[in-house]
């Protein structure tokens, strides 16, 4: 037997419940884990209130990343007593997840947990941080250096915003960190933001140039938010575009893109290589030491998950939220 959080649906309504299921119940898949620690992202919140279409096959278990030791494996590369992480690949949507004790996965999903984390850690870091790294890893690829100008993070004292912050202040670059929290500036200053603006002034719709302020963008947020950033991006500028938490909208123009020469990066953290997903986890253990990430963590009990939801849906959360599975 093993505690989960345990989604099912009756005429498009959701049901969640924190339960217990037999190992029996577990899906297919060549390797077992005992998860340790998993996280609380803004998709599971989505999935386990029922207020988004996260879910792809039900009944189901959410979380979209876990961290534990190998069980049992009938693949020879992963062995008894391994300890690993996993981040996407449709965990807590097509397959069931990580706000459990037990998972079921294929070993093509699997990651050894990199070297100077634990799988509490790891989970600070979760798919919030790693898509954090992927959004700085482009920029960085696009030829963005620290002296070119300022670094515009939206969404800043979220969970992929903050380490978003914390990764473009560790590499020398100026953030300016966009958040509707002004009680979070000294959190953010303390992460690396050079200055705080208020999200209020991305969020209406605006001009299709604006004047050109930012060298790059991180952009957790989408819809106006997510259009004013591209139209306020200098020439040959970047913009990382990886959220919607305003909205999946984009009420804009091509202007920025053929008048400037703006590039917008789509960024996808759920389907990467795993050569990719070790440049980004190196990326992450170079940059940010575990006090910093302590600073932008909550952690809560499995028992905790469903309550806590609508917090997280509201804004209400800063940083980061890991999940004990076993309390």
């Amino acid at each position: 037997m093993f505690t989960a959080i345990f989604l099912t649906r009756q005429d498009k309504a959701v049901r969640a419940e924190l339960t217990s299921l037999e190992e029996s119940q577990l899906p297919t898949g060549n390797v077992d884990v005992r998860i340790e620690y998993s996280t609380l992202n803004y998709k599971d919140a989505l999935a386990i209130t029922g207020r988004g279409a996260v879910i792809r096959n039900w009944p189901a278990i959410p979380g979209i990343d876990l961290a534990g030791v190998v069980e049992q494996s009938s693949d020879p590369a992963w062995q008894e007593g391994e300890r690993v992480v996993v981040t996407g690949w449709g965990l807590g949507e097509e397959h069931w997840g990580g706000l459990a004790q037990r998972a079921r996965l294929s070993s093509a999903w699997l990651l050894r947990l990199p070297d100077g984390f634990s799988t509490r850690s790891a989970m600070a870091v979760g798919t919030a941080g790693f898509t954090a790294a992927l959004c700085v890893m482009s920029l960085q690829q696009h030829g963005l250096t620290p002296g070119d100008g300022e670094v515009l993070v939206t969404g800043a004292a979220g969970g992929v915003g903050s380490i978003a912050v914390a990764l473009l202040g560790a590499l020398g670059y100026r953030v300016v960190a966009s958040t509707g929290r002004p009680q979070e500036s000294d959190y953010l200053t303390g992460l690396g933001a050079a200055r705080i603006v208020d999200r209020a002034e991305f969020m209406q719709p605006g001009k299709p140039l604006q004047s050109e302020r930012w060298a790059g963008v991180v952009d957790t947020v989408g819809s106006h938010t997510l259009v004013n950033a591209c139209a306020s991006t200098r020439w040959n500028g970047a913009v990382a575009a990886c959220g919607l938490a305003q909205g999946p909208d984009f009420p804009g123009t091509v202007m920025p893109f053929i008048l400037r020469g703006v590039t917008l990066y789509g960024i996808n953290s759920v389907f990467v290589d795993n050569a990719k997903r070790e440049r980004a986890w190196r990326l992450i253990a170079r940059c940010i030491d575990q006090r910093l990430l302590d600073s932008m963590t909550t952690e809560i009990g499995l028992s905790q998950v469903i309550d806590y939801c609508p917090r997280l849906l509201e804004g209400k959360v800063r940083g980061r939220t890991v999940v004990d599975v076993n309390r």
